[in-house]
């Protein structure tokens, strides 16, 4: 699949992450969860394809990317900060194997929590949040991607690390194996991860150490 779609919004969710949203092409199907490689309609950057999540849902009108961009790295990301409704991505295949198993906690590191917004957005849609957890490491409360939508879906199941800042609310560190137990209660049977290869390896880990079976564990690299 190769398809050359046109940007129809393109909006800042924070100081440095895009929400686009585009056309959707015709015979499109992906699972809530799932990515595309993307790249940019534009000469000298058509082949160079990154891998972002569909933050949209597959029967959506239009197809939505929520992406982290880099604006001192020259890259695609960089790129995507001077688009506009009207300019032209490219979508060329959709993989992606994280998906929804039933109820657990979810463990996002930055936006790594881009496939766990549109498996919410799906439970939500289908009166199924039950009591999913989601423990959301970043920095600061600045990089923290759809705080007040998660607030308002989850509650008292969200949960914010911050490592970088010390605020009244938020844990402060890493997300450690203390953290992960602290939250696994009779409902907790999947554990849901993505996030920065470093990330991914210490929280399996911490799992491990928790006794938690590589079967429960779902996990995207990202």
């Amino acid at each position: 699949m190769k398809e050359t779609i046109k940007i129809l919004s393109i909006e800042h969710l924070t100081h440095d992450v895009l929400k686009i949203v585009a056309e959707k092409p015709k015979g499109l199907t992906f699972n809530a969860g799932q990515a595309a490689d993307i790249s940019i309609s534009k000469q000298g950057w058509d082949h160079e394809l990154r891998a972002f999540t569909f933050t949209s849902l597959p029967e959506d009108e239009n197809v939505e990317f929520t992406i982290k961009t880099y604006p001192t790295h020259n890259g695609v990301t960089q790129q995507l900060l001077s688009l506009h409704k009207g300019d032209e991505i490219i979508i060329h295949g959709v993989f992606g194997s994280i998906h929804y198993k039933g109820e657990g906690i979810f463990i996002a590191g930055g936006a790594g929590v881009t496939p766990f917004i549109a498996i919410l957005k799906q439970l939500e849609k289908n009166k199924q949040i039950g009591n999913n957890k989601l423990l959301f490491a970043n920095k600061t409360k600045a990089d923290i991607i759809l705080e007040e939508k998660f607030q308002k879906l989850l509650g008292d199941n969200f949960i914010n690390i911050l490592s970088d800042e010390h605020r009244t609310g938020y844990e402060h560190g890493f997300i450690s194996a203390d953290i992960i137990k602290k939250h696994i209660n009779n409902h907790t049977k999947y554990f849901y991860l993505c996030g920065p290869e470093p990330m991914m390896q210490a929280i399996e880990k911490h799992l491990a150490s928790l006794g938690i079976a590589e079967e429960f564990i779902v996990k995207e690299v990202f």
